[in-house]
């Protein structure tokens, strides 16, 4: 196992990767970043190589001398996702198993299907529905096999990221509108359905620590992290709203997404047509247990969530200032998991979704409709209890 202090960080113009690469910088290593078009230079503490994920030799010369490569790339607009991905990973296991390098992926609950929820532990059986969660399953499976060929491997498992920075996340696409005044939160899912959330400088912190560790783990290590439990689908909202009530002093109401106008968009759109397939995620609850990653670091880096919730939206420019040079980070730890006793039974979610632009095409998307007119939307009455 490669032992020095040089990491490569694919995808660090993204929100994981970048947030990542940043908290490595902080923490002494030696970061480089790959990217496509990037002059050559160290900026901000990070040198930056021009090259391509899709380059398998440009990633191989990337990774030369490295101790650790973050695999937290994807391909743009996720455009030939399915097509790109599984190639874009294999070059990095090439580059991992060369070096005797430790392969880090930001893993996803896509690879799950409803025979293990609605509590979900590193060896639960991965059976997904999806084409997404069937192509995640791939990308372990082949990290499971470099792990006997010389690599080593770590996957943190989160919930849905938000943070200062993220970019593809539901949090910014469908919750609120970013560069925009808060004025609204589009629900995506019902109340009374939990929802698991993860706060990304909580999530890159878990990665340094474990890599600050990596000499005790064993050569295919996964963790799951407990994040932010929504536990009645309300919660995040609610937060939101608390935070843009003391920052802007106005009422934030809260409108259902409609999904009705995904749908319609899907063709068009290739963000909408994934995150439509994900639907299944808001209608049922899925949470998963960190046990594990107590027992190996002792606690799980865990930030107050109306705290993580104002960092994020004054970087996304929803406060009226944007400023993510110093985003908000654990000011505490999470010392239990969340028991399957306080997940509440599955429901499913109303027919509520966003708007759209592509080249060539254009469609007017109404405003959300609100649920209550200037109130937070009412608690489902769950079909066990009735």
């Amino acid at each position: 196992m490669a032992s020095n202090d040089t990491v490569l960080v694919l995808g660090a113009t993204g929100g994981i990767g970048g947030e990542v690469a940043r908290q490595l910088r902080d923490a002494g290593w030696q970061v480089r970043a790959l990217r496509r078009g990037a002059a050559e230079e160290e900026r901000e503490g990070i040198r930056w190589i021009a090259g391509d994920a899709m380059d398998a030799q440009a990633v191989r010369r990337a990774a030369a001398g490295c101790a650790v490569i973050v695999h937290a790339v994807n391909p743009p607009g996720y455009r030939d996702w399915a097509k790109l991905v599984l190639p874009m990973l294999d070059h990095s296991i090439a580059a991992a198993k060369a070096e005797g390098a430790t392969l880090v992926l930001p893993g996803t609950v896509y690879n799950y299907g409803p025979d293990a929820f609605p509590l979900l532990a590193e060896d639960a059986p991965q059976h997904p529905r999806t084409r997404k969660g069937a192509i995640r399953v791939e990308m372990e499976r082949r990290l499971e096999a470099a792990s006997r060929e010389g690599a080593r491997v770590l996957i943190v498992r989160a919930g849905d990221f938000f943070g200062p920075r993220a970019g593809n996340n539901w949090f910014s696409q469908g919750l609120v509108k970013p560069g925009r005044p808060l004025r609204a939160v589009s629900a995506p899912g019902r109340p009374g359905v939990g929802h698991q959330w993860s706060y990304l400088p909580d999530v890159a912190r878990t990665m340094v620590e474990l890599l600050a560790r990596r000499e005790r783990l064993p050569a295919f290590a996964r963790f799951h992290m407990a994040g932010h439990w929504d536990a009645d689908g309300t919660r995040m909202a609610e937060a939101i709203r608390r935070v843009g009530a003391r920052r802007l002093g106005t009422a934030v109401r809260v409108c259902a997404f409609p999904w009705w106008l995904l749908t319609l968009a899907s063709p068009f759109v290739t963000t909408f047509r994934e995150l439509r397939e994900m639907r299944y995620l808001w209608r049922t609850p899925v949470a998963m247990d960190n046990a594990r990653l107590l027992a190996f670091l002792g606690h799980e880096p865990h930030t107050p969530l109306d705290a993580a919730v104002e960092a994020a939206l004054e970087g996304m420019g929803c406060l009226g200032a944007q400023n993510t040079d110093s985003p908000v980070l654990a000011t505490n730890s999470s010392s239990a998991f969340m028991p399957s006793s306080e997940l509440p039974v599955a429901s499913s979610a109303g027919d509520h979704t966003a708007s759209v632009s592509r080249s060539g095409t254009t469609a007017t998307m109404p405003p959300p409709t609100p649920l209550l007119q200037g109130r937070p939307i009412e608690k489902a009455t769950s079909p066990a209890a009735s």
